[in-house]
């Protein structure tokens, strides 16, 4: 590397840290470091020109997009544009074609690298006080997402079998392990829906190196496997989640600990399954013991009467019934955070025409999801609260109200102005709800369109000869 080139990189650096810090709608200068992004560049490395869209420009961008209420590229292109303007410097054509251009050529790897880093960096600085009994909790939790309708995405990412071609849309399946203590996505497994190999579990298979020894692992019932809780424990990672549907819920059998508390011991599996290979499974323990905890559910409107949870916690007097049962009820963060995603950040439905772009957008989406779950840990740290305490889309509509302020802000101000984002933060808290629960039913009914039964280009050759009928 040349030294014009390592000099051009370091200019950049110090541009996107000035963006960060001053940018709209993105305040991100303490979270994001200027060293972080550059630690990263060197790594995955990059096609470096003397343009407006630099690869960290890029990055900026492209979190000012998937964080916007709009969400296009042209509303994400306005804001670069207000930004130049608003160092006196001489604005280009308000186009986004070469946005689009440059956002093609951006590395995958470097918003997934960021994402991870970030992640890591809130996991090695959380307080022993959020942690459960000293351990650092991880969620696991799978969905789906949609996409345009191109022959690119459905050749990648092909919609499900029940609909007809030409009708449905491509879907990527997302599988996330989450920080119970913060919130942060620590890394995610995605590939099809279809397809031998392609459920939740095999794909969480892939992100079994983000686990840790000493780590407790939730999840519910679908990855209540023997071989994957064998292969946890083998980790040092405990498991606690739902008992699985197939296994036998009676709990007359096993060693008593106390009330609807059961120590039992699981045989292994005589059939191996097919992506265990026959060394591997010479390996696995022939048994398990584990502790089934029976939790009976009396709030009233909660569907389910009675769970079993499944756990690899054996000793009753460090975790008795009801710290367990209370923590499997934390599993239901998970779909909270992904509701955040998906509904907050609108990550539901994609708009990348081409796989490459589809990936890049759930890794922009997922770092823009850290970067503001960490600023939300500063809060919560900075006025002694929980983070699970405060409101996600709280805290992003603060940071977005702060935008204009911080743009606006001298350096010697900035400070002061992001003290005060903080403050605002911390007061944005999840209402108190207890026990909440509504029907699972819409008041408001859609409009009276009737649903696409053929392919598109079909029923608009149909309306073509109606009309000339």
């Amino acid at each position: 590397m040349g030294h014009g080139t390592r000099n051009w990189r370091s200019l950049q650096v110090s541009c996107l840290r000035r963006q960060f810090a001053q940018g709209s709608g993105l305040p991100f200068s303490e979270v994001l470091s200027a060293e972080m992004v550059q630690q990263v560049l060197e790594e995955v490395g990059g096609f470096f020109r003397e343009r407006v869209f630099t690869p960290l420009t890029t990055v900026w961008v492209f979190l000012s997009q998937v964080t916007s209420a709009d969400g296009s590229c042209r509303n994400a292109v306005m804001r670069l544009l207000a930004f130049l303007a608003s160092r006196g410097e001489k604005p280009y054509a308000p186009g986004t074609g070469s946005y689009c251009k440059a956002r093609k050529r951006l590395p995958e790897k470097i918003l997934s690298r960021l994402t991870q880093k970030i992640a890591a960096r809130m996991t090695r600085e959380t307080p022993a006080k959020w942690r459960w009994h000293g351990r650092e909790v991880k969620l696991v939790d799978g969905t789906t997402l949609s996409m345009p309708d191109t022959r690119a995405n459905q050749k990648a990412y092909p919609q499900s079998r029940s609909q007809k071609p030409g009708l449905g849309f491509p879907m990527v399946r997302l599988v996330c392990l989450f920080s119970l203590a913060t919130g942060a996505v620590l890394d995610v497994a995605l590939g099809p829906c279809r397809g031998k190999g392609k459920g939740e579990l095999s794909l969480f298979r892939k992100l079994r190196s983000r686990l840790q020894a000493g780590d407790v692992l939730l999840g519910d019932r679908h990855f209540c496997a023997y071989f994957d809780i064998a292969a946890w424990l083998r980790l040092g990672v405990d498991f606690v989640g739902r008992l699985h549907q197939a296994r036998r819920d009676d709990l007359r059998y096993g060693k008593r600990l106390g009330r609807s508390d059961r120590l039992v011991e699981w045989s292994r599996p005589k059939q191996r399954p097919r992506w265990l290979s026959r060394r591997a499974y010479r390996r696995m323990p022939e048994t398990l013991t584990l502790r089934l905890i029976r939790v009976m559910v009396t709030q009233p409107g909660f569907r389910t009467r009675r769970i079993t949870v499944v756990t690899t916690l054996l000793d009753c007097r460090v975790y008795p019934v009801a710290e367990v049962a209370a923590l499997y009820r934390a599993r239901w963060h998970a779909e909270l955070d992904l509701r955040s995603l998906k509904v907050t950040l609108a990550m539901d439905v994609l708009r990348g025409k081409t796989p490459e772009i589809v990936r890049k957008e759930i890794w922009a989406h997922l770092l823009a999801y850290n970067l503001i779950r960490t600023v939300m840990a500063q809060a919560a740290m900075q006025h002694d609260v929980l983070p699970r305490s405060l409101s996600f889309k709280g805290a992003l509509q603060t940071i977005g109200a702060f935008g204009l302020p911080l743009l606006l802000s001298s350096p010697s101000g900035l400070h002061d102005l992001y003290s005060a984002m903080l403050a605002t933060i911390a007061s944005q808290r999840v209402g108190n709800r207890p026990d909440r629960f509504e029907p699972r039913a819409r008041k408001r009914r859609p409009k009276p369109y009737p649903h696409l039964t053929i392919p598109r280009h079909e029923a608009k050759t149909a309306l073509l000869e109606t009309s000339s009928a």
